[in-house]
């Protein structure tokens, strides 16, 4: 029997817009699950409307509670609403990532073959707080019927700084679960920083995202790993988020950063290792 699913996806745009990136994330995830949309901005009904034959709730309202500020609003509609009990999976997204690059249908089967509880994308062996990278997890009912995640979810408040909501709810999510015995799945182990500036490698591994900050890290050096994603991803995808990423860093820095002119690429490789060595931060 065909899994339900539910996906709580997390949206934030800077300029109040359902971008095209957006709608292609949507339209593809509805493939897989219902949609609760809760994005971090104000955007009008007319942005929103972009995406409403995919969704079954949606609603962008500026919180600044980060991605755990839109799933708990996303969960808590679903609770109230009493349709928690209709899944098999809830899963929480965020649209810090571009995609799906290509079909999820290999990444849900291998995200649910295996019997655990608590699913992610990415597992991140931090030292300290090693932890599902939360821009996607997926639980069972064990855990998003239980009465420990109920209070969880619905304790997410704002949060001065980014690094309280990490540390809160990201690594608090993977210690609860933890806490709680239940078993962790990721397919990928990616550590430190590397779901950022190893994306050719993720792509190539059969990762069906990239995330969007790969953009503007290293100086621009991650453009020729970008540029090959994009060179082998169908045209409609690359039209999406190439149309989001011109809105998002302007057609002069896109265009920059995507050169294939070797040399140009191997000055800006050159001009960050000089840069890291002199800061000490090799």
């Amino acid at each position: 029997m065909k899994s339900r699913r539910l996906i709580l996806l997390a949206g934030y745009n800077a300029r109040g817009v359902v971008d095209a990136s957006l709608v292609h994330m949507v339209q593809q995830l509805s493939k897989y699950g219902d949609i609760i949309l809760v994005m971090d901005n104000d955007a009008d009904k007319s942005e929103l409307d972009k995406i409403s034959p995919y969704v079954i709730w949606a609603n962008a309202t500026r919180h600044c509670e980060y991605d755990f500020g839109s799933y708990r609003r996303a969960y808590t509609y679903a609770r109230d609403t009493k349709i928690l009990s209709q899944y098999d999976y809830v899963y929480m997204i965020n649209d810090s990532v571009y995609g799906p690059l290509f079909s999820m249908d290999d990444t849900f089967e291998n995200l649910e073959k295996p019997d655990a509880d608590a699913l992610g994308l990415v597992w991140n062996p931090n030292t300290e707080n090693p932890h599902i990278q939360s821009w996607f997890i997926g639980m069972r009912p064990c855990i998003f019927k239980s009465d420990w995640f109920d209070k969880f979810i619905t304790s997410v408040v704002h949060q001065e700084k980014k690094g309280m909501v990490v540390h809160l709810y990201e690594h608090g999510f993977t210690q609860l679960v933890r806490q709680h015995n239940m078993n962790i799945h990721c397919i990928y182990t990616v550590h430190n920083r590397g779901v950022y500036n190893d994306i050719k490698k993720l792509f190539r591994a059969g990762m069906p995202f990239m995330k969007k900050c790969a953009f503007t890290r290293h100086n621009g050096r991650l453009g020729a790993q970008i540029s090959y994603v994009l060179r082998h991803i169908s045209p409609d995808i690359r039209d999406a988020i190439l149309s989001s990423a011109r809105d998002s860093f302007g057609d002069k820095y896109l265009n920059w950063l995507l050169t294939r002119n070797p040399f140009k690429i191997m000055y800006r490789s050159i001009t960050y290792g000089i840069k890291k060595f002199c800061t000490g931060k090799l």
